[in-house]
């Protein structure tokens, strides 16, 4: 009797754990303004959140190991295409090394800007677990959208959030 309520009672702290994971909240909300970040571009240059007012963005953290991120990278590819002249994009790897992505990025037509990071530093300041994670963000630098992989963004999803966006 004793162990079937000492079974249940591991069934429901287990089950609480794996809710309180999937239920990861982020640091940063529609209405947020973008945190303060430098990162610098696999092209050398730098780009930090402050350079990012005057245009919309999208910012999107990635891992090229991460399947909904390998599915996701050629949704904000697409957009990129369609909304690069208007839209700046961003690509930051959650602790990857810029070789791995350079050799992901060729094999799979991927142009998007990115910044290799090896650490999570940057990621933390907008999120503590899952990827990808997607921030649209207006002109001012205030966040208004946000994608997880719980559903990952369609093409169409970014497109409704874009054409929504002041320019």
């Amino acid at each position: 009797m004793v162990r079937k309520y000492l079974f249940f009672i591991l069934v429901l702290f287990l089950t609480g754990c794996i809710r309180e994971q999937r239920e990861d909240s982020y640091a940063i909300q529609p209405g947020d303004r973008l945190p303060d970040f430098q990162v610098q571009m696999a092209d050398g240059s730098y780009l930090s959140s402050a350079s990012l007012i005057g245009s919309p963005c999208v910012i999107v953290f990635f891992h090229t190991t991460c399947v909904d991120c390998q599915k996701t990278l050629p949704v904000i590819q697409q957009a990129f295409r369609q909304y690069g002249e208007t839209v700046r994009f961003v690509a930051i790897s959650r602790a990857q090394a810029a070789s791995e992505i350079s050799s992901w990025w060729t094999e799979n037509g991927i142009t998007l800007p990115f910044s290799a990071q090896e650490d999570r530093s940057v990621y933390q300041l907008f999120a503590s677990s899952r990827i990808p994670r997607v921030y649209i963000c207006n002109s001012r630098g205030v966040v208004v959208k946000c994608f997880d992989d719980n559903p990952c963004p369609t093409f169409q999803d970014l497109e409704q959030a874009l054409n929504g966006l002041e320019k």
